[in-house]
């Protein structure tokens, strides 16, 4: 980490605050703020963290992969040439001449460095044992006011299988149970959550530890969707070109990176789980209580000069936006070989990755799109995505958003629309129940042979409101298009599906009625109405299609539809903690309009 930020300061890439702040609340907010500037800000360091008045004596360092260009420096290489690298990995064939067989063992031999290797001399460290361990010695940050305790949110996890021959890198949130203790939110999918079952029927207790700093490679490969029983750290060696380097574990028969600048170890008691959460989490949601296993850390050891990596989720666009791109464009290959036909996709940070994905590709039979979408759902993490639509090869680049959007209008046809349910991310709050719901497929291939003959808004909203009198106001978007749609805020006193089927008379002159909650949505926000559209919607329940109009009920769930689980709140920044950092100068005067456009805080609708 030390060599880190000497290199980011060196670039000028580096904000520095030698304030003394809270690590509640005022370090994340800070951090939120930054990385919502344009190209995402620069990286901070927080030398003089305390907890309320209590000074701590590790600095924090935030916003380290908030830029593309700063992901690419810390890579040492750029994300297409990553990428290249794993596509020609895949694509070995049998070596036709002499300089095919050169471009093989260059291959080959760069397959090498995925083997870690343990250190037998690691470096001496401070080390805590037993009643020694405490939490409490670290700048552990608190991100929300609603959050549970504080949370770890750039720890990489690391387990291994019960019979030793699968070792797994894991990303995942920790919440602070003790001054020994921590909570393990590994969900439903996670190799360490398969570990954790086997090591329960066995009756066992189950090695955990935990690594912070570091190589901050380390900390992306902890989040790569890799497949069962591949370990995260031989694709940190692929990308770095050398081993990863691992030191044995104190208390637990595990390894842990050599240059780790904190290291927690334990045991996890498989009988036992606890409640964990709620949580801030990167939809822009809390996530509720759910029972998870618990860490009791037998051992804490601190490198010298140390520095406590951290990270801060929520509302859209934050830290995950550049490290899932990186892992989009990398595993963009590996997809492919198994979609045949895809040409591209990409997942819109402002649909939280899983809420939404674009796809191109180039169909060669009828339901060549649909096959695709059945695919992806039913393909490791991508089966967690609720919402896909595909575009042909003749689309604009997948990233542009405004031709892109104009094409999908221009190119829809909701007879081929695919509704459909399956397994959802744990995080999603808007199925009816926990990790399965509704997912939507639109297909936008071909020209849309019979155009809308579009409404004024004024003559629209009188005709809306004629026959859903809660119905407040409404902007269209996509006029210009074949298939205009809009999007209509609702003071919602009743059911809205039900009602749906009386809008059909619309057909003619509209694709798609999008109905939100007027009071908490600006309708000239498309970015934000996106976020919060494919949050709320469960496409079983919520969706009322019937060719050539689809309407979606995208606002907040309860009673009136039966749905019985907590219906979350959303991540909204302490108002009088951000007028206290303004008035300090530490982040931009609330007048700046990023806090309207990212509604950042309470009274930000816009």
């Amino acid at each position: 980490m030390q060599e880190l930020i000497a290199k980011l300061k060196e670039r000028g890439d580096l904000r520095v605050f030698d304030t003394p702040l809270d690590i509640c609340l005022e370090i994340p907010h800070i951090a939120y703020i930054e990385v919502k500037k344009p190209k995402g800000g620069q990286a901070l360091l927080f030398t003089q963290p305390k907890r309320g008045d209590t000074p701590l004596e590790i600095p924090v360092l935030m916003n380290v992969f908030g830029a593309k260009e700063r992901l690419e420096f810390i890579l040492n290489r750029s994300i297409e040439d990553c990428q290249a690298q794993l596509e020609s990995l895949l694509n070995l064939q049998k070596p036709k001449s002499f300089k095919d067989f050169l471009g093989l063992a260059k291959n080959l031999y760069s397959l090498r460095f995925s083997l870690p290797k343990i250190s037998k001399t690691p470096p001496k460290r401070q080390v805590f044992e037993g009643a020694q361990v405490d939490l409490n010695k670290l700048p552990i940050l608190t991100t929300w006011e609603h959050d549970a305790a504080p949370f770890i949110t750039m720890g990489q996890i690391y387990t291994q299988s019960l019979d030793k021959k699968h070792h797994n890198l894991g990303l995942y949130r920790l919440q602070v149970q003790g001054k020994n203790r921590l909570g393990l939110h590994w969900q439903i999918h996670k190799d360490s959550n398969h570990f954790f079952h086997a090591y329960k029927e066995a009756g066992m207790k189950m090695p955990v530890s935990v690594a912070i700093g570091g190589d901050a490679l380390y900390a992306w490969c902890g989040q790569a969707p890799l497949p069962y029983g591949v370990f995260e750290l031989a694709l940190y060696g692929l990308i770095r070109g050398k081993c990863a380097q691992l030191m044995p574990c104190l208390t637990n028969p595990l390894a842990v990176p050599l240059d780790a600048d904190i290291v927690l170890e334990g045991w996890v008691d498989t009988s036992r789980l606890e409640m964990e959460g709620p949580f801030g989490d990167h939809t822009g949601f809390y996530t509720p209580k759910e029972p998870y296993p618990v860490l009791e850390v037998q051992a804490m050891h601190l490198k010298d000069k140390l520095v406590y990596l951290a990270s801060v989720v929520g509302k859209p666009p934050l830290e995950d936006k550049y490290m899932g791109y990186f892992t989009e464009r990398l595993f963009l290959p590996l997809l492919k070989k198994s979609a045949q036909g895809l040409i591209d996709y990409h997942m819109p940070e402002n649909g939280v990755f899983h809420n939404l994905i674009l796809a191109q590709i180039a169909p060669s039979y009828p339901g060549h799109a649909h096959q695709i979408m059945h695919h992806f759902w039913g393909t490791g993490q991508m089966s967690f995505v609720k919402h896909a639509i595909f575009v042909g090869k003749n689309a604009p680049k997948l990233t542009n958003y405004p031709a892109l959007f104009a094409h999908i209008l221009d190119h829809l046809d909701l007879h081929q629309s695919l509704l459909s349910c399956g397994v959802c991310d744990a995080l999603d709050h808007a199925s009816p129940t926990y990790a399965f719901g509704g997912k939507l497929g639109l297909v936008a291939l071909e020209p849309t042979p019979h155009p809308k003959t579009p409404l004024e808004e004024p003559e629209l909203l009188a005709r809306l409101q004629a026959l859903m009198p809660q119905v407040q106001n409404l902007k269209q978007y996509g006029l210009e298009s074949k298939n205009p749609i809009a999007i209509v805020g609702i003071e919602k006193t009743t059911p809205l599906v039900p009602l749906f089927k009386n809008l059909e008379p619309l057909a003619p002159h509209v694709s798609a009625l999008i109905f939100v909650d007027s009071h908490k949505n600006d309708l000239n926000n498309p970015y934000m109405l996106l976020w919060r559209v494919v949050n709320n919607i469960d496409a079983k329940r919520d969706i009322w299609l019937k060719p050539p109009l689809i309407c979606i009920d995208a606002t907040d769930k309860g009673a009136l539809e039966g749905h019985t689980r907590e219906w979350p709140k959303e991540t909204n920044c302490s108002l009088s903690v951000l007028e206290s950092l303004a008035s300090r100068g530490l982040i931009p005067p609330l007048s700046d309009p990023l806090y309207e456009k990212y509604h950042i805080y309470h009274s930000s609708k816009g």
